[in-house]
């Protein structure tokens, strides 16, 4: 059994919270550290240099991929932000107790509109589990 100091859902930090944000929003596939400072620093008071630390330590992190353009590298999101989600859902599960009793809790708070898309998915989820047996 795993107890509450092994768990591993991490939510960002602020600044990364904002940064990927932004990244899933864009229209583009790919981001330079100046883009996004200059999107910020139109906001709020920020250096070019915690864009790029930040956006460094999320690649580190592997959240983020990147590849060289010239002088500046260009970074985009390795998963979706529904990936992301759904990634966090699971290890809620596998860490926040029995996950009968979590899903239970969950799904008396979530919508209507919530719960039928739960209940495709899980349609979806079964046809493909069988379709490959």
């Amino acid at each position: 059994m795993r107890t509450r100091s092994s768990c591993t859902v991490r939510e960002f930090g602020e600044l990364e919270a904002v940064l990927m944000d932004r990244l899933w929003d864009r229209d583009v596939d790919a981001t330079t550290v100046r883009e996004l400072f200059e999107e910020l620093a139109a906001e709020r008071d920020i250096a070019y240099t915690t864009v790029m630390s930040t956006m460094d330590n999320l690649h580190r992190k592997g959240w983020l991929d990147r590849a060289r353009e010239g002088r500046a590298y260009r970074y985009w999101p390795t998963m979706t932000r529904e990936q992301h989600s759904a990634r966090l859902m699971h290890e809620a599960l596998e860490l926040g107790g029995r996950a009968d009793l979590v899903l239970s809790h969950f799904v008396e708070r979530i919508g209507d509109d919530a719960c039928d898309g739960l209940r495709a998915a899980l349609r979806q989820a079964t046809v493909r589990r069988a379709d490959t047996r």
